[in-house]
């Protein structure tokens, strides 16, 4: 897509070109079930009527909008545009998988990391005081893990009753 930006609306200056082609590619990721060429009718045919209403907000399309060449630019923009968004969309289980993946292994480095490091004042408290609420014997706690674990243990336990 970057590269057929090089390549087309060449008489246009580098604000109007950026400024339409940003227009074009929303419209394309606006309305993705309708295929280039309906698209790009609807672009000239509203572009037309804010023309001759004068509230256009590209007054420069103004002697290119039934120009051929400036048509064919805008259709080859929207092939592409097209071509991005379905791409895209087709690497959207792929990008989703790959996040998963990324969550699940925080996951685990942070179990990791807490398996490694004392348990605090207020797990120690907590399962102490949890043990005496249920008549449960104390282990010993090792870790944050460990801490958590056994309080998550006895929370379980001792909320389905």
């Amino acid at each position: 897509m970057y590269e057929i930006k090089k390549q087309i609306y060449i008489n246009l200056t580098k604000t109007q070109k950026s400024a339409l082609c940003n227009f074009l590619r929303a419209l394309v990721k606006k309305s993705p079930e309708l295929d280039v060429n309906k698209i790009l009718e609807k672009f000239i045919e509203d572009e037309k009527y804010y023309l001759e209403i004068n509230n256009s907000r590209f007054e420069f399309l103004n002697e290119l909008i039934d120009n051929e060449q400036f048509i064919k630019d805008t259709e080859k923009y929207l092939i592409e545009c097209k071509k991005y968004y379905d791409y895209k969309k087709s690497q959207e289980p792929i990008i989703q998988a790959q996040k998963e993946f990324e969550k699940r292994k925080r996951k685990f480095l942070q179990e990791v990391k807490m398996s490694k490091e004392q348990p605090t004042k207020k797990q120690l408290y907590y399962y102490d005081r949890l043990c005496k609420k249920y008549n449960i014997e104390k282990k010993e706690l090792n870790s944050k893990l460990d801490a958590r674990n056994e309080i998550d243990k006895i929370l379980t336990e001792h909320s389905q009753i």
